[in-house]
């Protein structure tokens, strides 16, 4: 069912700030879909881990039982028809309640605009979703220096996670919007609420 509210769908790439925008939309009002965490908790499914046990056995659970995430990235990073295999289950059930939430937030009083905070947006063809895309721009160095320090990475390995992207001269020409995030909080903020009123304003 369509939004009655705008939806915007964030991209950039790996490192460029994305939900911190998406953050920042939502202090001004929006409603927020995080795809990534919606496929983290669909990765935590029982029906989920069943089927991951048997495909790659009990290695990739913690102690606990749950699904070891970096184990599981170290076996579909490196063989794509594993990758492939992954996606094929969990991405059915992560825009089953993407729909619904669109839905939800959508007919929410309140709400001005409904995020779609989702990484693979224009490789899974989501797109069509929104009614307007914002590329979140950010330097090498900069996304470099953000994934060292929240996820471990190496600049080697980003390039290697990105190299599975589309790329992103293509991804900001595919966009409708571009917001700056390289400097301060404060300044991207004053950028996104920039954006969103042009949006509000040209999206009935």
């Amino acid at each position: 069912m369509p939004s009655p509210k705008p939806i915007i769908g964030i991209i950039g790439g790996i490192g460029s700030g994305k939900s911190t925008i998406a953050r920042q939309f939502a202090a001004l009002g929006c409603a927020v879909i995080d795809a990534d965490a919606l496929a983290r908790q669909a990765l935590q499914e029982p029906a989920t881990i069943e089927q991951l046990m048997q495909w790659w056995g009990p290695s990739i659970l913690r102690e606990d039982g749950t699904v070891d995430r970096s184990a599981v990235a170290k076996i579909v990073f490196a063989q794509p028809q594993q990758l492939a295999r992954l996606e094929n289950l969990i991405h059915p059930m992560v825009n089953a309640r993407r729909a619904e939430l669109r839905a939800e937030y959508g007919n929410k009083s309140g709400v001005l605009a409904v995020i779609e905070d989702c990484p693979l947006l224009l490789e899974k063809h989501l797109e069509g979703d929104c009614h307007a895309i914002v590329f979140v721009q950010a330097s090498e160095l900069t996304r470099q220096n953000r994934v060292k320090s929240s996820r471990g990475w190496t600049a080697a390995e980003l390039e290697s996670r990105e190299k599975k992207q589309i790329a992103l001269d293509i991804k900001a020409s595919r966009a409708d919007y571009v917001i700056q995030n390289d400097g301060s909080e404060a300044q991207s903020l004053t950028h996104v609420r920039t954006v969103l009123s042009q949006i509000l304003k040209t999206v009935a």
